[in-house]
């Protein structure tokens, strides 16, 4: 018997949604899950249509973290959790590399590997009723999904030992505080408000916002002198594209760019 699928995909023109579908177990990561996820950021990354992604949870919860019952004894064989010849959510162990923007919208818990889901996607929104935490130090472990790599580098050193080494639970508005994310909503608004994110940056040349996007995530990655050494190939290359051209007569001509991606 096929289980149902706990990840949900769904195109609004240029953007994928992919919503977290394991409502009834607080959308705690099993294994499928962790596959499903996987599979719906390949497709993104494989369909020229599509420019952006959305990342969002049906529910009262974005995750509550990972299904231990499952998940703990691969975690304990050293097994990953994706597939390695594909994109990694986590951007962890290889893989693919993702080259189009992704927005999270989260809401409710959103504990352990929700904040490192968090950590990975390019621009953060919370509902005002999110509470955050990585608490694997109160289990007797340690987070294991990019938080004690990332989290320093996004709230800054004091903020991140604050919260890893306690496992404390905080807010929305601490998270605001600290820059874990860059805006909070009504609950009610938050998923609508990324996906208005979404199509604002899948209106754009998509060729430019992937080369951007590129140039940025090679700072983050220790790359920024290989960043600043392809900054005038990669813009000399859009100069000649037609999205540029169309870019440029779209101003003189005073109307919205149709870009193709070319």
């Amino acid at each position: 018997m096929t289980s149902p699928a706990t990840i949900t995909t769904e195109r609004r023109g240029h953007v994928l949604m992919i919503g977290l579908d394991r409502a009834a177990k607080r959308n705690a990561f099993n294994l499928q899950m962790l596959s499903e996820l996987a599979a719906a950021y390949n497709q993104l990354e494989d369909d020229p249509e599509l420019r952006c992604g959305l990342l969002f949870a049906h529910g009262d919860h974005f995750t509550a973290g990972l299904d231990l019952a499952e998940v703990g004894p691969a975690v304990g064989r050293g097994e990953s959790f994706f597939p390695p010849e594909g994109v990694d959510p986590l951007e962890l162990r290889g893989g693919r590399p993702r080259t189009k923007p992704m927005i999270i919208a989260v809401q409710g818990w959103c504990l352990t590997i929700g904040v490192e889901l968090l950590l990975a996607c390019d621009i953060r929104l919370a509902a005002d009723d999110t509470r955050f935490s990585q608490m694997e130090v109160k289990r007797g472990i340690m987070p294991f999904g990019g938080a004690t790599v990332r989290l320093h580098e996004v709230v800054g050193w004091g903020n991140a030992m604050r919260y890893l080494l306690t496992g404390d639970i905080f807010d929305a508005a601490e998270a605001l505080r600290i820059g874990l994310v860059q805006e909070v909503l009504p609950a009610d608004q938050v998923v609508d408000k990324g996906l208005e994110l979404a199509q604002r940056i899948a209106a754009q040349a998509p060729l430019a916002v992937q080369a951007s996007l590129a140039s940025a995530r090679m700072c983050v990655q220790g790359k920024r002198q290989q960043a600043i050494d392809e900054m005038m190939e990669q813009t000399e290359a859009l100069m000649r594209s037609e999205d540029a051209a169309e870019g440029l007569q779209s101003f003189v001509e005073r109307r919205e760019a149709r870009f193709k991606g070319r």
